[in-house]
């Protein structure tokens, strides 16, 4: 898992800024370490996928919980377990169960982070 660097993690809180997966490795190491976690499944070259960085950059720094990106071509074990159609597909998940998708193309910030605090009070 890729951690970031410049503006990382304190002893115990979550990153500020999305973490890259690079396998199915640290989809698991990630699930052991946090409760509640946003995956964007995208695949390179994609254009919406590309718009989506400064939102869930912003999602990452202001709601809780872990913001996490995939690329399902590099990943595809990882894609097929979460039935992955289109990219980008983004799914919540808390205690490591899917508890809601975004599945149908751009995410503005405001539904992502809702949702995520929605989870986090649960």
């Amino acid at each position: 898992m890729t951690e970031p660097t410049a503006s990382g993690p304190t002893e115990g809180q979550p990153p500020r800024k999305p973490v890259q997966l690079t396998d199915v490795a640290d989809y698991e190491e990630l699930l052991a370490e946090q409760d509640l976690v946003l995956l964007e499944f995208v695949t390179s070259g994609c254009g919406i996928c590309a718009s989506m960085e400064p939102v869930l950059g912003g999602v990452a720094r202001n709601a809780p919980g872990v913001v996490a990106t995939v690329n399902a071509g590099l990943v595809p074990d990882l894609a097929a377990e979460f039935d992955v159609r289109s990219v980008p597909t983004l799914v919540i998940l808390r205690d490591g169960e899917e508890v809601a998708r975004f599945d149908d193309g751009f995410q503005p910030a405001e539904p992502l982070v809702n949702e995520l605090e929605t989870y986090a009070t649960r």
